[in-house]
C-alpha cells in the first residue's frame, strides 16, 4: 500500500479538530450538511428500518473477554485476504453515488483509502468509472462491485475494464433482485445524480435524471447460481458473493466456485427484520470458513466492532455509511480520518483485549453480552 499511513497507536496521529473525534459524530454532523433527499438515500433503509438499527446495535449485544499480561506490545493489524497480507482488516464498502456526499466523489474516497492501506470497493453505480479511478488513484487497493444488469454485455464491459485497471476482485451483489421499499427516500423525493456521471447506468439504458430505485430496474432479476459459477470460471479475478445471510446460501457459494463472501443485508436497505451482519456470521463461518474468505458488514461504528467480527471468524470487514460521512464533511481528508479513527480504536482494542495479533482472536475472546444496547 504505497503512501499508507497505519499509526502505532492515538498518540501516533496528527492534531486534529477534536469536536469531531467518533465515527458516530461524523455521521450526525454529515447529517447537519446535507439537503433532506441526498441524507436520505445516505442514511435511510428499508421500511420500518428495524434491520439498519439492529445492524449497530447486534455488535452490543456481544461482549468482549479481555486476557491480562500477554506482552501485547505493539499489536500486528495485519490479515490475510484472498491470499494477501493486508495492513489491516478494514475495507470501503461499495455505495453509489459519492457525488451526493462531496463533489469530488469516488476520486476522494479513494484518496482516502490509498492514505490508511484500505481496500476500497467501486460500485457499479459510482460516479466515477473504474477506468478513471485506477487512473486518479494508481496505487490504491481497490475491488470491484458488479450489479449484473439486464443488459449483460455492459456487465461483461464493466468486469473487462476492471480487470484490465488492476482492480483485484470482483464483489457481485446478489440481494437486489428487486428494490427494497425505502420510506426515505419516497418521501424525500430524492434523486440519481445526472446519468451521465453514471456511466455503467447510462450504457444500460438508464436516460435523464432517475430514481435510486429507477437505477436498481436495470438489474437482472433472474440472476441465478448458475451465473455466478459462470463469472468464477470466466473472470480472472476472484469472485466475491456479498449478500449471504444463511449457511444455505453460503454452502452454494462455495460449490459455484466463489473465492468468498461477504456476509450482509445490504446496509438493511433492502429486505427488513433479516438478520444483521453480527448475527448472522457465525453461521456462514461454520458453513464455510474453513474453505473461503468470510467478511462482514453492516453496523460497525467501532474498532470493537471490528475485533468482534474477527472473533466471530470474519477475514475483514466493510464500512459504509461513515466513510461517506467523512466524505461530506471535509472531503477526502473527512474520509480518511474517519478510516484513522476506526484503525486506531481496532489497534487500541486489540492491546486492550491481550490480543498481540489479529491471527489470536477467536471466540473465546467474545460472549453475548448481559446488557441491552443503548443505541437506535
Amino acid at each position: 500500500m504505497s503512501g499508507a499511513r497505519i499509526f502505532r497507536s492515538f498518540a501516533d496521529m496528527p492534531e486534529v479538530d477534536l469536536k469531531l473525534i467518533s465515527l458516530a459524530e461524523y455521521e450526525r454532523a454529515a447529517a447537519s450538511m446535507l439537503d433532506p433527499a441526498s441524507h436520505s438515500y445516505l442514511a435511510g433503509g428499508a421500511t420500518d428500518e428495524t434491520t439498519m438499527r439492529d445492524n449497530v446495535d447486534a455488535w452490543s449485544r456481544l461482549a468482549i473477554r479481555p486476557r491480562m499480561l500477554v506482552g501485547v506490545g505493539t499489536p500486528d493489524l495485519t490479515v490475510e485476504l484472498l491470499g494477501r497480507r493486508r495492513p489491516h482488516p478494514v475495507l470501503i464498502a461499495p455505495m453509489a453515488f459519492h457525488r451526493l456526499a462531496h463533489p469530488d466523489g469516488e476520486i476522494a474516497t479513494a484518496r482516502a483509502a490509498q492514505a490508511t492501506g484500505t481496500i476500497m470497493c467501486l460500485s457499479t453505480l459510482a460516479t466515477t468509472s473504474p477506468a478513471v479511478l485506477a487512473e486518479a488513484v494508481p496505487d490504491v487497493a481497490r475491488w470491484f462491485q458488479l450489479y449484473v444488469f439486464k443488459d449483460r454485455g455492459v456487465s461483461r464491459e464493466l468486469v473487462a475494464q476492471a480487470t484490465a485497471r488492476g482492480f483485484e476482485a470482483l464483489v457481485v451483489t446478489v440481494d437486489l433482485p428487486a428494490f427494497g421499499i425505502r420510506e426515505r427516500e419516497m418521501r424525500s423525493g430524492v434523486r440519481a445524480p445526472a446519468i451521465e456521471q453514471v456511466q455503467a447506468a447510462a450504457a444500460a439504458g438508464a436516460r435523464g435524471q432517475m430514481t435510486p430505485g429507477a437505477l436498481a430496474a436495470l438489474v437482472d432479476p433472474t440472476l441465478t447460481w448458475r451465473d455466478i459459477e459462470q463469472f468464477a470460471a470466466e473472470c480472472r479475478l476472484p469472485v466475491i458473493v456479498k449478500g449471504i445471510l444463511t449457511a444455505e446460501d453460503a454452502h452454494i457459494a462455495a460449490e459455484n466456485g466463489a473465492a468468498g463472501v461477504v456476509v450482509s443485508n445490504h446496509g438493511g436497505r433492502q429486505l427488513d427484520t433479516v438478520l444483521s451482519g453480527a448475527d448472522a456470521l457465525v453461521e456462514v463461518v461454520d458453513a464455510i470458513g474453513d474453505r473461503l474468505d468470510v467478511l462482514v458488514d453492516g453496523g460497525i461504528r467501532r474498532g470493537t466492532d471490528v475485533l468482534k467480527a474477527l472473533a466471530l471468524g470474519a477475514r475483514a470487514v466493510l464500512v459504509g455509511r461513515p466513510v461517506l460521512s467523512g466524505l461530506v464533511v471535509d472531503g477526502a481528508a473527512g474520509a480518511e480520518r474517519v478510516l484513522e479513527i476506526l484503525i486506531g480504536e481496532f489497534r487500541n482494542a486489540l492491546e486492550l483485549a491481550g490480543a498481540p495479533e489479529t491471527a489470536r482472536l477467536d471466540r473465546t475472546f467474545v460472549q453475548r453480552a448481559l446488557w441491552a444496547p443503548t443505541t437506535g
